[in-house]
């Protein structure tokens, strides 16, 4: 990632996924079922994308033998909610591979252990159902996730509102014009509270 696109992902790191959409013209924003496994949970990084059939890892184990530290796994399992996609031990794996987080337009299960141990998680459903693990699939190719395309290296932005997509070409206007509207909304609520 350049130092630019690194300066825009801490930039828009730390500010409301709301304003992020909110400056993308409402564009870019994961469907609203695709929401944190666990409260508090936060998630900045650049997507590592994986496309799965439904109901089967089988390549984002491959996925975690490539990824790189910061990096956001982002799944298209066909938003498939009958079998979970990661868990508890696949958390785990991630977290030492230093992967920033996972979005996955599919289920999860172990939402309390990903959450103990801090690995963001955004999902469709949870579900003790496991997985299969025979593929096919793809990994780092442009895909759809909630209703978005997302390219290898875009900027994913999670917290409690829901999943934003930024991308990469654009991650330095994006970046500036959401700190704008972050900027004009605290305006807004200072003087809503002095009208109090």
């Amino acid at each position: 990632m350049s130092e630019s696109s690194q300066d825009a992902l801490a930039r828009l790191a730390v500010l409301p996924t709301a304003n992020i959409g909110d400056a993308m013209d409402r564009l870019g924003v994961l469907d609203s079922r695709i929401r944190s496994t666990w409260p508090g949970a936060r998630v900045a990084g650049r997507a590592f994308t994986v496309w799965t059939r439904s109901g089967d890892n089988a390549l984002i184990h491959q996925a975690l033998e490539v990824v790189r530290p910061g990096d956001v796994i982002v799944v298209n399992g066909g938003g498939d909610e009958s079998r979970a996609l990661i868990g508890e031990l696949i958390g785990q794996r991630a977290k030492n591979a230093g992967v920033a987080g996972f979005v996955i337009d599919g289920a999860i299960r172990d939402a309390e252990g990903l959450g103990e141990m801090g690995m963001p998680v955004f999902a469709r459903a949870v579900t003790p159902a496991g997985p299969y693990k025979n593929g096919p699939g793809h990994l780092g190719r442009t895909i759809a996730v909630g209703g978005v395309a997302v390219a290898p290296g875009d900027l994913v932005l999670g917290d409690a509102d829901g999943v934003v997509v930024v991308p990469l070409a654009e991650a330095d206007r994006i970046a500036q014009a959401a700190e704008a509207v972050f900027v004009t909304e605290e305006g807004k609520r200072a003087a809503i509270l002095e009208s109090a």
